[in-house]
């Protein structure tokens, strides 16, 4: 059995904003998920989705209270030019700002882009490289411009493999849990609930000498607020046939039922893996509400 983590941290909330729109109604939905109590508005990093730095500008000149995160950003871009996009952003939010890194596992992408894919090695060297350069430039009071935040913007990574999750561990403040893996083509599986408490294990072990502990941060890919568990369930059951349909009731990333049986289940997710900091999917932001309403001072 996992070792009990406890509820030490609050519970934050997040929203992954995914559909491009008009600035008005970008700010319009900005707004409403400040209204609805999340904590932080995030904005994802792939070809057809709004571009990340612009869009979070826009959100923080429409809201008051949220930080502001990429969620996160792929193997795009060039350190240089990338601290020169953070310490401006961070600037121009006023010092809200959250800095999601991954390594990307959408091939295509970079194909139409015109840059190199890598192989996983050489993409989890180029993340390790650009966190590394982060730090060295946006830790200089020479580099210009400057970040609001000091010493430096928080730092998030989104991991699952071992390496992964030991650089998460060394140099992320809040280590971000896919509950997925990345198949032969190219997409995303979900991982067991046995199989996440594994990799929760593997980074707590990496993390062990860190002076302050990481926030544990987890998106949830599946939301239902249903009585019938079962029939919420059945039409994404074909997406993942190697599991059966109590295997994916399980699933971390899968919350499924009543209001009650919700906010329950990310109670005991937080005491079995200590995550603390959930994102939902912008699809999914109104129906959250009510949970994050239900765990706003817990």
């Amino acid at each position: 059995m996992p070792q009990s983590l406890g509820s030490s941290r609050p519970f934050r909330f997040g929203v992954n904003l995914l559909a491009p729109a008009p600035l008005d109604e970008w700010r319009a939905k900005c707004r409403r998920a400040e209204e609805l109590g999340y904590d932080v508005i995030l904005v994802p990093d792939h070809l057809g989705m709004p571009a990340p730095f612009p869009s979070l500008v826009a959100a923080a000149e429409a809201t008051e209270r949220p930080r502001l995160g990429t969620f996160v950003l792929a193997g795009f871009w060039n350190p240089t030019l990338l601290a020169r996009e953070v310490a401006t952003t961070d600037t121009l939010t006023g010092g809200r700002l959250e800095l999601g890194l991954g390594t990307g596992y959408i091939r295509a992408e970079h194909d139409t882009a015109g840059l190199p894919w890598g192989s996983p090695r050489e993409r989890v060297d180029h993340l390790q490289r650009t966190v590394e350069e982060l730090e060295r430039l946006l830790g200089s009071d020479e580099h210009q411009p400057g970040a609001a935040q000091r010493p430096r913007v928080p730092l998030l990574i989104g991991a699952n493999g071992d390496r992964m999750l030991r650089l998460t561990a060394e140099h992320a403040d809040i280590a971000a849990f896919t509950g997925a893996r990345t198949s032969p083509a190219g997409t995303l599986e979900p991982i067991t609930a046995a199989a996440l408490d594994e990799r929760v294990a593997l980074y707590r072990e990496a993390a062990e000498g860190r002076k302050e502990p990481a926030e544990l941060n987890l998106l949830i890919q599946v939301l239902a607020v249903d009585e019938d568990r079962s029939a919420a369930i059945r039409p994404w059951l074909p997406r993942i046939p190697n599991l059966t349909e109590d295997e994916v009731l399980e699933l971390p990333i899968v919350l499924v039922g009543t209001l009650e049986q919700i906010v329950a289940q990310v109670r005991a997710q937080r005491e079995r893996y200590g995550f603390s900091y959930l994102t939902v999917l912008e699809p999914n932001m109104e129906a959250f509400a009510p949970v994050v309403e239900a765990l706003r001072d817990e």
